[in-house]
């Protein structure tokens, strides 16, 4: 290396060592700690998770870990399992999420190629030129005039070139740009098994309120017959004993009455949870009884549930992911934000060649070019880029705290899931137990009646206690499955399907 050469790099070096001086935020131990790159590296924010389940010590509880992939095959309905799918293939939110997952993908290649030369271009033209006679160009000595076409009033230019600028990712700039990228589509995809998730929740639950309603609609469709049965022994006793049986045959008429009156609110219920289920499968509301296959029993939760460890939710539930990564894309915006108050350094060059005639274009004599390196510094605008920093910091800080509250949350929704599953599966013994005594009061009540041993408010007071319980009971059975779902959902149970083969016919 010549003399010149190294007293030029020795000035490089003592200028990039008072440029970092002067810009100060990262020391040199962190920049190469850190891969050559400004700013702090991530670590995932602190989240308050409790060791154990509060009802942990329930025998009806498993604490071990699960397969929570296809979670809806514990209710054993091939039915629920058919319109899951036909919803993770069909459903219109879901394919939204899709669409911001491929943003995310082509967004991210696109902060990926700033690492590469960032200008890369090919230029040329031709121009005509003509000349005033009037302007000091043509009042030069011939001498002047003689050389190139200083002198020419007509004249062509034929140019052809290209240009090159790269920029070097000297303080990790770009890199911490890609990093944020990355963590952007990793939210992305989150949000794709968040809505995955949520989906296959409501699918289940829709499904749950639709055979719900159909039970309901069984008990009181039988208690309807039980009425009308009760409505004509009283007019057959009205018959016989006009004094004594004079109000049960309206009383029994009515009671008929407001019972078939529920029948039609619950079929109202039943329509409009089966055009829920068609929105939900991605079809515009309409008959899918092909598809239901008719009336079925209400799916039956099992006794015990593996529910893991509280901890767990931060690797399972994609919103707690999903607000981790947009935590982690945030942290590398501080990064991108330090390095704009450093030098920005870069190699420039280009080529040419220029002619009067194309023919010459190409020659040897009309080749020109410049190679070099340049940086530019807003070195009067440093407190506006510091305050940058601090801001892109906050931005962070936000997103973390958002994140730690996001997976308070999720425990506090797997709590509540998890006692109401356990309560309704006690709430659901005791039901059946009450429509059993109810069902026994409503015939010894109906016998003695007919036998003329009570009078007609005493079956009317049976009657309505077992449309009641029997009401209940069915709810009470919606109300268990659908907390079991909500268990699975708190849980962030079913986004796996994504990773699955699709089914063969």
């Amino acid at each position: 290396m010549s003399r010149q050469a190294c007293r030029q790099t020795l000035v490089s070096v003592i200028v990039l060592a008072g440029l970092w001086a002067a810009a100060g935020c990262t020391s040199v131990g962190e920049y190469v700690r850190n891969g050559l790159r400004v700013g702090p590296d991530y670590r995932r924010p602190a989240a308050p998770v409790a060791d154990e389940w509060i009802d942990s010590a329930d025998p009806r509880l498993e604490t071990k870990p699960a397969d929570y992939r296809q979670w809806w095959s514990v209710f054993q309905d091939p039915t629920l399992d058919r319109l899951i799918i036909l919803a993770h293939e069909q459903n219109i939110s879901l394919r939204e999420a899709g669409f911001r997952v491929l943003e995310a993908r082509e967004q991210r290649a696109v902060v990926a190629g700033a690492l590469f030369p960032q200008a890369q271009e090919l230029t040329g033209d031709f121009t005509q030129t003509q000349r005033s006679t009037k302007t000091a160009t043509f009042r030069r000595s011939s001498s002047q005039i003689e050389s190139g076409n200083v002198g020419l009033r007509e004249f062509s230019s034929w140019r052809l070139g290209a240009g090159l600028a790269w920029e070097l990712d000297f303080w990790g700039r770009f890199r911490r740009a890609v990093e944020a990228a990355d963590a952007r589509l990793d939210s992305s995809i989150e949000n794709y098994d968040d809505v995955l998730v949520l989906l296959i929740a409501e699918v289940a639950t829709a499904y749950v309120d639709y055979r719900t309603v159909d039970q309901r609609l069984a008990f009181a469709r039988g208690n309807a017959e039980m009425q009308q049965e009760s409505a004509r022994i009283a007019e057959a006793r009205l018959r016989v004993v006009a004094i004594d049986s004079e109000i049960d045959a309206p009383q029994a008429k009515s009671n008929l009455a407001r019972t078939l009156a529920a029948i039609e609110a619950l079929e109202i219920a039943r329509r409009q949870h089966q055009n829920r289920l068609c929105v939900l499968l991605g079809m515009p509301p309409h008959d899918i009884g092909y598809l239901l296959e008719g009336t079925k029993p209400v799916p039956v939760a099992p006794e015990n549930v593996a529910v893991g460890v509280p901890a767990a939710l931060l690797r399972r539930r994609p919103d707690v992911r999903r607000a981790e990564r947009l935590a982690a894309a945030l942290h590398a915006e501080i990064g991108v934000a330090q390095a704009n108050l450093y030098p920005r350094i870069a190699l420039n060059g280009s080529m040419a060649f220029e002619a009067a005639q194309f023919s010459d274009l190409f020659s040897g004599g009309a080749w020109s070019g410049t190679v070099g390196p340049s940086f530019r510094w807003n070195v009067l605008n440093y407190g506006r880029l510091l305050h940058n920093v601090r801001v892109q910091d906050a931005r962070f800080q936000l997103q973390a705290s958002l994140y730690q509250e996001t997976v308070l949350r999720a425990h506090e929704e797997a709590e509540n899931a998890i006692v109401a599953f356990l309560n309704y599966h006690d709430q659901l013994r005791l039901l059946e137990q009450s429509v059993e005594e109810a069902q026994e009061a409503v015939r010894v009540a109906q016998a003695k009646y007919r036998a003329g041993r009570i009078d007609f408010n005493r079956v009317f007071t049976v009657e309505q206690l077992l449309i009641s319980q029997q009401d209940q009971l069915a709810t009470a059975q919606g109300n268990l499955a659908v907390s079991l779902i909500e268990l699975y959902r708190a849980l962030g149970g079913g986004w796996e399907i994504r990773l699955e083969p699709a089914p063969t016919e």
